[in-house]
This record gives structure tokens, C-alpha cells and sequence, in this order.
């Protein structure tokens, strides 16, 4: 049982983002990159996911590669020369900033998790980085408007192992409302109202770890939620506003035509 009154801060609890995949239904995009690396508004969606954790004060990052990690490594690597005016001293090879762009006070863990394991295997292997009782988890492919202070706050009432984030899918229909014979209304990808699937953006206590039995072909979602589940130690913290996932081209097109349009609704920052 996890006792409310135990919630550390924001800025000491760690959060795994799986960033392994290698995205084969988003071909165009993922040829040369991994899946969390393919841009919306010209920044990767990893990146996104970030700003968002980073908007509620999280700063400890742990990045779980796999499918051409080195190009998320040469990202961070990289990242304030990218952004930043500098002056380099070629003789001794020192870069001085002009300014503070690009500097965000993240500390980010790239760990090399294979470029084949499940994501229950990626998240065993970066155990050793996860030194808090508590440590937050998602996918590096979704983003979302969640208030993630309610949901540690949820997490630590339910006083359970494990929280999900249930959200409402999209249909991949059309939604007619029909009267008479005639359509009243028609919405292209309708928010299912009925029943929740998991959106990722987990919480865990450290005992998660003890689910997992570390062979290269474990899935965080089949037997280890199953039995967290069956255990009663799984909570469900249900987000009513704004996710999606980058899982197709078209969803690709269609978060980039929000971010350009003003409209995407996980700028919390």
C-alpha cells in the first residue's frame, strides 16, 4: 500500500520513455530515424512528450532504445549547438553560448535496451537508472493535454502499484447521427465514448519491477499488467481531454495539420 503523504516531488521522480520501436506502419517517415524521432511542427514527438513532463516539473529522463537509438543519442548530444548562437575556439576546442537557448534543465539516461526486446524487457533493463520508490512511464509515440499532477495524485490515493491512463479512442469511422432518415451530423474520427483503453502515461511503484521475469520477449501489457491486475493493485486514472498517437501516416498528417493550425491541444508549455 502507498501511503499518500509519501509522494515525492515531481523533480526526483524518474519517467521511462520507450523509444525502441521502429515504427513500421509510418515507413515514409521511420527509413532512417526511430518512430519517437518522426517530427511534429519540426520537433521529434519524443520531444514533445518531454515538454509536457517537463511543464509539470519532471526533469529525470530515461530513454529506452532500440531501432537506430544512436540517432536519439546524437540528437541530445547535439541539441543546444542545434538551437544556440556559440563561439568555438578551434585551437582548443571550447564552444561558449550566447544565449539560453536549447538549455533545459533535464537530466536525460539514453540506455541501450536491444534492438529487438519487448517493452517489458526494455523496462527491466533500465532498472539499475530507476533509484525512487515511484517512476512514471510511457510511449514515445503519444501525446496528450494530461494534468499530470492529478494523476500522481490519483496514483498515490488508489495506494496501488500501478496506474494507467485509460482515454477514449478514436473510431476509424465516420459517426452519422441520422434522424429520419437524414443525416444531422458527421464527425470524420468520433472520440468513443464507451469504455477506456490504456494511453499510456503509466505510474509505477518500484515493486513493478518484480512483475517482470526479464526475457527478451515480455510485453509490459500482457502478463505482468495481467497480474498487477488480477492482484488488485492496477488503478485506472480516466483522461477526458485531449491524446492521440502517432501510429500511421495519416495520424502523422493529421498532428502536424494541428501543431500548424494552432491546434494541438498537448502545448501545455
Amino acid at each position: 500500500m502507498v501511503e499518500a503523504s509519501s509522494r515525492p516531488a515531481n523533480a526526483d521522480i524518474p519517467v521511462v520513455i520507450l523509444c525502441g520501436g521502429q515504427g513500421t506502419r509510418l515507413r515514409e517517415e521511420t527509413e532512417y530515424r526511430p518512430k519517437p524521432m518522426v517530427e511534429i511542427g519540426g520537433k521529434p514527438i519524443l520531444w514533445h512528450i518531454m515538454k509536457t513532463y517537463g511543464h509539470y516539473g519532471f526533469r529525470r529522463f530515461v530513454l529506452c532504445l532500440g531501432y537506430k537509438g544512436y540517432v536519439i543519442k546524437q540528437y541530445f548530444l547535439r541539441y543546444r549547438e542545434h538551437l544556440a548562437d556559440f563561439t568555438l575556439d578551434m585551437a582548443s576546442g571550447d564552444t561558449r553560448f550566447h544565449d539560453d537557448r536549447g538549455r533545459e534543465d533535464w537530466l536525460v539516461t539514453c540506455a541501450e535496451t536491444g534492438p529487438d526486446s519487448f517493452t517489458g524487457t526494455r523496462l527491466q533493463r533500465v532498472g539499475q537508472y530507476l533509484d525512487a520508490p515511484t517512476f512514471c512511464f510511457t510511449y514515445g509515440d503519444g501525446v496528450a493535454d494530461i494534468d499530470l499532477d492529478a494523476l500522481l495524485d490519483y496514483h498515490f490515493a488508489a495506494g496501488t502499484v500501478a496506474t494507467v491512463t485509460g482515454v477514449h479512442p478514436s473510431s476509424r469511422f465516420g459517426e452519422i447521427s441520422v434522424a429520419g432518415g437524414k443525416a444531422l451530423e458527421f464527425n470524420e474520427k468520433p472520440t468513443v465514448k464507451e469504455g477506456v483503453v490504456s494511453g499510456g502515461f503509466f505510474v509505477f511503484q518500484r515493486e513493478m519491477l518484480d512483475y517482470l521475469d526479464g526475457s527478451l520477449n515480455q510485453h509490459l501489457e500482457h502478463d505482468p499488467l495481467r497480474h498487477v491486475a488480477r492482484d488488485g493493485e492496477l488503478s485506472v486514472y480516466v483522461h477526458e481531454g485531449f491524446w492521440h498517437s502517432m501510429d500511421t501516416y495519416r495520424d502523422y498528417l493529421h498532428l502536424n495539420g494541428l501543431w500548424e493550425r494552432g491546434e494541438a491541444d498537448w502545448k501545455v508549455w
